[in-house]
Formats: C-alpha cells, structure tokens, sequence
C-alpha cells in the first residue's frame, strides 16, 4: 500500500475512534471543561480582569447571592457585582472542595463547597467566608458559559 494511502487509511480510522468515542469519556471531557471553567472565572476576578471574567458569563446570566433575597438578573449586574467586589477587596482567592459536575447535553450544573479571602483595600482587615454553590452552565459555540449561580454561606 503506498504511503499516502497508508495515511489515509490511518486517518480514517482515527476518525471512526474519535466518532465511536464512548458516551462516558466525552462527558468526563465536558465535566473536567466545567470545573476549569470556573477556576478560570475565578483566577479572572483574583487578577482584576473583569474582561476576561465576562467571557465566562452568558448574556442571562442569574443568581442568588451569598445573603441576596431576591433573584439578580443579567450579565451587567452581575459585571458590576463582581466589580464593586475587586475595587473593595484586594488579594482575593477562592477554593472549591468537592465539586460534583452533571452534564446533560448541552447544559451542566456544579455543585461544590467553597471558602473565600480577601483583603478590606480601606481597612486593612482580612475577610473570609465559607459555603455551598450550585452553578449551571450552558454549552454555546462549543464554550461552557455561566448560566446561574447559588450561593450559600455556611457558618
């Protein structure tokens, strides 16, 4: 067989892999995709790129806050939220223990503990605070995207 038919023979059938790839393996690609993604929201909002943490949220993007009592709706409330949030605190990280990532098609949720720091930028004084989250993500042009967030403080 010459070379370049060898090639494509080759490559034809590293196609019918990938398409015959199973279920599990591309959902264990997509739940490791949702993980990092919110990692990289929050390396985002840790370095003060709100521009880059803009790219994360989807345009209906809701959520309810840590102590918020009513529903939070779009992505510019949620951009001014984080925003007031880095131009008042300094040195901020976030962890998260235990995430558990779903997907269904094209829509995922994350469910995880987390604990929180920062630095008052005015006082000086070390804040912190810890909790459970839920977040859905919504798969669009091939990108996870921040659908909603809940977040709730755990004492």
């Amino acid at each position: 067989m010459p070379a370049c038919a060898r090639g494509v023979f080759v490559l034809a059938a590293s196609f019918t892999v990938l398409l015959s790839a199973p279920k599990a393996a591309i959902a264990q690609s997509d739940e490791a995709a949702i993980r990092q993604t919110l990692v990289d929201m929050w390396h985002a909002i840790e370095t003060n790129d709100l521009e880059r943490y803009a790219t994360y949220i989807h345009e209906d993007f809701t959520s309810f806050g840590e102590t918020d009592t009513y529903l939070n709706e779009g992505k510019a409330f949620e951009l001014r939220s984080v925003q007031g949030w880095t131009e008042r605190s300094a040195d901020i990280r976030t962890e998260m223990y235990q995430p558990e990532v779903t997907v269904r098609g094209e829509t995922a949720w994350i469910t995880y503990y987390w604990p929180d720091a920062s630095v008052d930028r005015s006082t000086g004084e070390l804040s912190s605070s810890r909790g459970k989250s839920t977040r859905i993500f919504v798969k669009e042009d091939g990108r996870w995207l921040c659908m909603h967030g809940h977040y709730t403080l755990v004492e």
